[in-house]
């Protein structure tokens, strides 16, 4: 336990240049006599770290020193391997980036440990995209990603329902949810989401911005989800299920707590065994897409345009078929 907290220190003073004894304590969680003593440590295994007096000092490495010594265990090594999704990152245009760190860590690893990707290849295979889903990354994604990581400003061209509308965004991040990629970036003061696969033109220009330091992306993301999805959700159809157009309903519902909460407000059944229920909607087009995949297992009860919209194809397959 104590070796593994040597190494982080050393690490910790390795890529941050200067550290106070708060500082290093905080990090590793221990308290600053700990801190003094594994100090000590590294001093008398021939480490040069020494420390600067007065307001402003802390503890330092000498003369730029560097270790080479990764201070990985075996299971460190195989979940960094795990972690490098080829997916996701091929759809952004770093396939060949994360292929080079991977050989740089692989040539930096202790013969010991370089069966490392092997073994969590054998083990593991993460395939990120859901079933019936396209797998080809959205047209504007690795623009999007090149100007996020060179924070500049961008033009975004975006579809709106039947429309396009275009916007100033100063993008912040990718995320992948559920196969979607979706932008988060500032308008203005505005933090807002957008799905790439809207995108339909992107202008990187040469203005940078300056990026929010305190900013957290997995955080916001976090906070933002279930009200950006219900954002999404801006319409809601009145149905009559059959009970297997209630089960297959679920695989219509991108969210699994969207289609509990349709289930929990769902009428009683009748002689029949069909309910009736309320769902949230992105539009009245896209439930009728939706919704045609039920066949006859699904009744449209509400509103009218839809439903007629649903009479129209019951006609039509009607005539094909007779």
């Amino acid at each position: 336990m104590r070796a593994s907290r040597l190494i982080s220190l050393l690490l910790l003073l390795q890529t941050r240049g200067s550290m106070t004894a708060s500082e290093l304590a905080g990090e590793l969680e221990v308290s600053e006599r700990t801190v003094y003593r594994d100090v000590l440590a590294l001093s008398a295994a021939g480490v040069p770290v020494y420390a600067d007096r007065g307001r402003a000092g802390g503890y330092r490495l000498l003369g730029g020193y560097r270790t080479r010594l990764t201070g990985l265990t075996r299971d460190e090594a195989e979940a960094l391997f795990l972690a490098g999704l080829p997916g996701p990152a091929g759809d952004m245009g770093l396939a060949d980036a994360v292929a080079a760190a991977e050989l740089k860590v692989l040539a930096a690893l202790p013969p010991a440990l370089r069966d490392a990707p092997a073994r969590a290849g054998q083990r593991f295979h993460l395939d990120v995209p859901g079933w019936f889903r396209e797998t080809a990354p959205p047209p504007w994604l690795t623009e999007l990603a090149r100007a996020i990581w060179r924070d500049r400003v961008v033009e975004l061209r975006y579809r709106r329902g039947d429309r396009e509308v275009t916007r100033r965004v100063e993008p912040y991040g990718l995320v992948l949810k559920s196969a979607v990629w979706y932008l988060v970036g500032r308008v203005g003061d505005d933090t807002r989401t957008y799905r790439v696969d809207r995108v339909t033109g992107v202008e990187v220009g040469e203005e940078s911005f300056d990026r929010d330091g305190d900013f957290d992306l997995a955080g916001h993301w976090r906070e933002q989800a279930g009200s950006f999805l219900r954002t999404m959700l801006r319409a809601e159809v009145a149905v009559r299920l059959s009970p297997a157009g209630l089960r297959q309903l679920r695989r219509l519902v991108d969210a699994p707590h969207v289609y509990d909460e349709v289930v929990a407000a769902a009428g009683a059944p009748d002689g029949l065994g069909w309910v009736v229920a309320r769902l949230p909607v992105e539009s009245i087009e896209v439930a009728y897409h939706q919704l045609l995949g039920l066949g006859p297992e699904v009744e449209v009860l509400d509103p009218p345009e839809l439903r007629q919209l649903f009479t129209d194809a019951a006609d039509r397959l009607g005539a094909l078929y007779r």
